[in-house]
């Protein structure tokens, strides 16, 4: 087993999850457990290793997360990744400062003489690496001054501590993320410490493996363990992937008493009310569709703050479901549960603010020390106060391993493929307030973007495509005549597990024809800008 000690990071969760792929046993725990765990069961030989993981804070700050000391005197291999380098470097004698910041690629140069030695394989952090590749960074602080023992093993340009480690006392440190898919040989090195850990020979990584997901028939079975033979369930159901799977595994779990409800806001993109009817007719459920579009924009109005807007929507479904429950309590029909499709990466960015039903402390894949990116609707913007409780059964899956499922199930490939859709719609693809027209201006771009990758032959292989009515306004030219419009921001972006991205190359000619086309088309749109920022430190959406 190797622990994960988690001081808040976005990605605690993935790294636990990069070590399952690779075939060991993992548990994440919190910084007060790690040694408590270690020094009360000396006789538990199972743990090999530790990782530390990152967080949002700095060390040096007061009340900043920590550990004892004591942890790096147990003879068990360590590995610090971000904030856990700086935390090693700073409580072994070392110093941190705020420094040079670096978010998203930078370039990684490995310095190790032992990259030229002959056979360097054995139990080294450093085998199989090429001598420079590309890392993702996400930091703010830095390392100037190792503690005793330590080398520096690769530096970036602006980072020359960016990868260091103690041989003797088997201690490494990180400053880049080898747990997110963007990083060359992140893999490898995770594979590299296992191999350290189990004194063992490491295998060269090839490639990341399919994720492990859990089977299902095994979330099926928690499903009918948390509802029971007489509740029913009612679903807030999107026409997105995450809601439509987690609707699926429900409906197969309790049969008829599961009822999907789809709110049609005015937000979605066209034609998804006639898409979610299509997609539960084939499961053999007909869901309640219920027209808000007129009370959503009247919520909506002279709101221009995003997280104010998420908790609005939010609580407004919640309003809708709680109507819903009462005319189906009336009928007699027992009314318990409110099924969403929240994944991880909704709770990580949310700062795990609510726990889901069935769900223990230990269960629930949450951080204390989390940083709240923004509060998703179905998960930061709930009310703190409801009558149903919640049933999220893909809560602790990343948006690949959803789709995995989905394929299990036997939803169709083009279903399963489908570009992420938030929740709260156009909503959070407006800058500023949302109003009948922008909405509007809104909606034409976006057929436009979809159109035009569609004919390209591109919109397979886009993870996510949008454009976003940015609130800033610039002058144009047309028709001879002076115009101040809107300025629409594109947004294509390649990811996997929506934890980090990179924008997309597009071609040229394509983001002409697309500017072109929504400038023309879309009244009072002044100019289109392309957005080229990764995350990080850039969120997959604007808002």
């Amino acid at each position: 087993m190797i622990l994960v000690v988690d001081f808040g990071s976005q990605t605690s969760h993935l790294i636990a999850r990069r070590l399952k792929d690779l075939g060991v046993e993992t548990k994440i725990v919190s910084p007060e457990e790690i040694l408590l765990r270690q020094l009360e069961d000396q006789d538990d030989k199972s743990v090999k290793g530790i990782i530390l993981s990152g967080g949002p804070a700095s060390v040096y700050e007061k009340g900043a997360p920590s550990i004892d000391v004591k942890i790096f005197n147990l003879g068990i291999p360590i590995l610090g990744i971000c904030y856990g380098l700086q935390l090693t470097a700073h409580l072994l004698g070392g110093k941190v400062v705020s420094g040079k910041k670096e978010y998203g690629p930078v370039t990684l140069k490995i310095k190790d003489e032992r990259l030229k030695m002959k056979d360097n394989n054995f139990s080294s952090i450093i085998s199989h690496l090429s001598s420079q590749f590309v890392v993702w960074m996400s930091h703010g602080d830095e390392v100037i001054k190792l503690p005793r023992g330590f080398k520096t093993v690769g530096s970036s340009d602006g980072v020359p501590f960016a990868f260091v480690e103690n041989k003797d006392k088997k201690i490494y440190g990180l400053q880049f993320h080898p747990e997110v898919e963007h990083t060359e040989f992140g893999l490898q090195v995770l594979k590299n410490f296992i191999s350290i850990c189990q004194k063992g020979h490491p295998e060269r990584s090839e490639g990341s493996r399919d994720s492990s997901v859990a089977p299902q028939n095994d979330i099926i079975n928690k499903i009918k363990q948390i509802v029971g033979e007489k509740d029913y369930v009612i679903g807030a159901v999107s026409g997105g992937v995450d809601s439509t799977v987690a609707a699926t595994l429900t409906a197969k779990a309790i049969g008829k008493r599961f009822i999907p409800i789809y709110v049609d806001n005015g937000l979605m993109r066209k034609g998804t009310k006639q898409h979610v009817v299509k997609i539960f007719k084939k499961i053999g459920i007909k869901p309640i569709v219920v027209n808000a579009k007129g009370e959503m924009l009247v919520r909506l109005k002279k709101i221009t703050d995003s997280e104010q807007k998420r908790k609005i929507i939010g609580n407004f479904y919640i309003d809708i479901f709680e109507k819903v429950r009462k005319k189906l309590l009336a009928k007699k029909l027992p009314v318990k549960y409110l099924l969403q499709g929240t994944i991880y990466s909704d709770v990580i960015e949310s700062g795990a603010q609510r726990s889901p039903a069935g769900a223990s402390a230990k269960e629930d894949q949450g951080s204390r020390h989390t940083a709240v990116i923004k509060s998703h609707h179905n998960v930061g913007g709930l009310p703190k106060k409801m009558k149903l409780k919640l049933l999220e059964p893909v809560r602790n899956f990343y948006k690949d391993e959803v789709r995995e499922i989905g394929r299990s199930l036997g939803l169709p490939e083009e279903f399963v493929n489908k570009q992420p859709f938030p929740g709260p719609g156009f909503a959070v693809r407006i800058r500023g307030e949302v109003t009948r027209q922008r909405l509007k201006m809104e909606k034409k771009a976006d057929e436009i973007v979809l159109s035009e990758l569609q004919k390209a032959g591109i919109l397979p292989n886009v993870f996510l495509s949008f454009p976003v009515m940015t609130n800033a306004y610039s002058t144009a030219v047309k028709g001879d005549g002076r115009n101040f419009g809107e300025v629409v921001a594109l947004r294509i972006v390649e990811s996997k597990d929506i934890m980090t991205s990179t924008w997309s190359r597009i071609p040229y000619g394509i983001l002409q024809k697309i500017s072109s086309r929504i400038v023309n088309e879309v009244p009072g749109v002044s100019r289109v800008v392309y957005d080229i920022t990764t995350k990080p430190p850039a969120t997959m959406e604007w808002e």
